[in-house]
């Protein structure tokens, strides 16, 4: 028998009458997957937690699959770096780089099987994505519904085209509605993303178990984390935005519920890259939604204090970042699959300066993708560069140690605040703009997705002269330096300090170990000299301070006054002896 709460929000979202009939089918699916994960005392996140974006065949080899290459990698490299890899869409699809999902069940064969998948788990946690708001439209489903089989008829959302739709929150410029011609005549199908991504019909709860029964499945392959892709565009109801509605938070509330019933300690991250208060609503009340959401302001106000040389903004936004309850936290990154979004700045960033940083990216080989906002008018929504790019000038570099420095000062901001860091690979392996591959696809967001041959990847990561050598060593040497501090466990304390301007300085302290740990960033060109007063850091123990990262001890003038002197974008993480 399904627990009340779960039977209310059943209620809820398909109304009194049509409980019975769900919940009994929601049993049968619980029953068929059983106890998939037993309790146990680590349900939650801890400092030793960083977690790895990549798609399945970023790393190519000769004779072997992708994700035999990546699990040779991650074995032979990353080796007590990260603990959870999250596996960009493996399954078979036509377009969108795996995000338009044919067959949910099976692995694309060009990157291997579920056995390799299986392999992988021996090594690390995953995190499987779940692409739940649309499907390609050569999946079996869409094939169904375009042939007129029952059974799909109501897994797709039609619309007669003349309907009012300019409520509806748009992402893209696309047509929201798409014509298909049926074995039943002409419909006009709701098209979110693309004409060859269907959004699914949630309100037939035959979806809502269709999708439930693939979260399970992921779990069941090892999944210690589901991302819920596209998460904030679930449910429609027109004359609304379509957008965060209520019954899209039962839904999620409800995958909750599914995943403690058969696997406590499994996490839900959703993806929802809006303004900050409607991504922590994902969060529910703290305990029965989402345990983790992106921080997506986080990337862009990184690349804009660092080629400004002003964190003022970071700061302040920073400051505003408070947990929620024992069981959420943020993940902390500054690139991905994905361009850089800069939706959640706009009301952060000045207007001026916000222009600023889309010339900035232009300059630098990149490009600005555009949405339509309310009134039909373009907005940027998304930066597409590779983040290395976007804070060095495109091409040769002039001073590559400098541009390596500001790299690794924007990777160790992530690393150090609230939250649980997530590294992006091609950030690890230091790899630059792909323009030939936007030419080769048409797509800016290629820019940032090249496919690597292993061989020469790793020739380049033994090689301490190449670039790429010289940013994974340093890398490296973080992760492995975070994992063993407890003052970076994700529900550890957090302190902004304002400093100067020109440095992003944040106090991170486990009160049950007593170890503190303050990180200062110089985003600026300039020499910067810091006077620390112990009192004015809420009592940090300012004698004996040394750097975490290179060991040097820093000169004290006093027990409560430091001398610290931070050269350009050089950053330090400070502990007491």
């Amino acid at each position: 028998m399904l627990p009340e709460k779960m039977l209310k929000k059943i209620g809820e979202l398909y109304g009194a009458e049509s409980v019975e009939g769900i919940a009994g089918k929601l049993e049968g699916l619980l029953g068929r997957y059983g106890e998939l994960r037993k309790p146990s005392g680590e349900r939650f996140l801890s400092e030793k937690d960083i977690f790895l974006i990549t798609y399945a065949d970023s790393l190519r080899g000769r004779g072997i699959s992708p994700l035999q290459c990546l699990n040779g990698f991650v074995r032979d490299y990353l080796g007590g770096l990260v603990s959870i890899v999250h596996l960009l869409p493996c399954f078979p699809y036509s377009s969108d780089d795996g995000f338009s999902v044919i067959d949910y069940r099976v692995i694309n064969p060009d990157c291997g099987s579920w056995s390799d998948v299986e392999a992988l788990a021996e090594n690390v946690d995953l995190c499987f994505d779940l692409v739940l708001n649309h499907v390609s439209a050569g999946s079996d489903y869409f094939k169904g519904f375009l042939a007129g089989d029952p059974k799909y008829q109501d897994f797709f959302i039609t619309l007669d085209p003349g309907v009012d739709t300019s409520s509806v929150l748009r992402p893209r410029v696309s047509p929201l509605l798409h014509r298909f011609e049926t074995a039943a005549g002409e419909k006009w199908c709701w098209t979110t993303f693309s004409a060859d991504q269907l959004d699914l019909n949630f309100s037939n709860p035959e979806v809502l178990l269709e999708m439930l029964d693939i979260l399970l499945l992921y779990v069941s392959r090892g999944g210690r984390m589901i991302r819920l892709d596209a998460i904030a565009y679930l449910w429609k109801e027109l004359g609304t935005s379509c957008a965060h509605l209520p019954q899209t938070h039962l839904v999620v509330q409800l995958m909750r519920d599914v995943v403690e019933k058969v696997a406590p300690g499994v996490l839900l991250l959703t993806e929802t890259n809006v303004p900050h208060q409607d991504n922590i609503a994902y969060f529910g009340d703290g305990w029965n939604e989402a345990q983790v959401v992106y921080n997506f302001p986080l990337p862009p106000l990184v690349l804009y204090s660092i080629v400004s040389g002003d964190a003022g903004y970071l700061s302040r936004w920073a400051e505003s970042i408070k947990p929620v309850s024992r069981e959420t936290t943020f993940l902390n990154f500054t690139a991905s699959h994905d361009g850089i979004g800069v939706r959640p700045v706009a009301d952060i960033l000045p207007v001026e300066e916000f222009g600023k940083l889309l010339e900035r990216v232009v300059e630098n080989g990149g490009s600005v993708s555009y949405k339509n906002d309310q009134d039909g008018q373009p907005i940027p929504y998304e930066l597409n560069i590779n983040y290395f790019d976007a804070l060095n000038n495109a091409g040769e570099l002039a001073n590559e140690t400098a541009a390596i420095d500001r790299f690794m000062l924007s990777q160790s901001i992530p690393l150090v605040l609230l939250g649980m860091p997530a590294v992006y690979i091609h950030s690890l392996l230091g790899s630059r703009n792909w323009s030939s591959g936007v030419k080769q696809t048409g797509q800016a967001r290629s820019i940032n997705r090249e496919k690597l041959d292993l061989e020469q990847v790793e020739k380049q990561l033994n090689d301490p002269g190449s670039l790429r050598g010289k940013i994974f060593v340093r890398y490296a040497q973080l992760l492995k330096l975070r994992r063993g501090q407890k003052a970076f466990h994700p529900l550890a304390e957090q302190k902004i300090h304002f400093l100067d301007e020109r440095c992003f300085a944040v106090q991170r302290s486990d009160m049950e170990s007593g170890n503190s740990i303050l990180a200062l960033h110089n985003v600026s060109a300039e020499k910067l000299i810091l006077e620390l007063d112990g009192d004015l850091l809420g009592g940090f123990e300012v004698n004996n301070l040394f750097d975490l990262i290179t060991g040097r001890q820093l000169s004290h003038q006093s027990h409560h006054r430091c001398r610290v002197e931070l050269g350009p974008f050089e950053f330090v993480w400070l502990s007491g002896l």
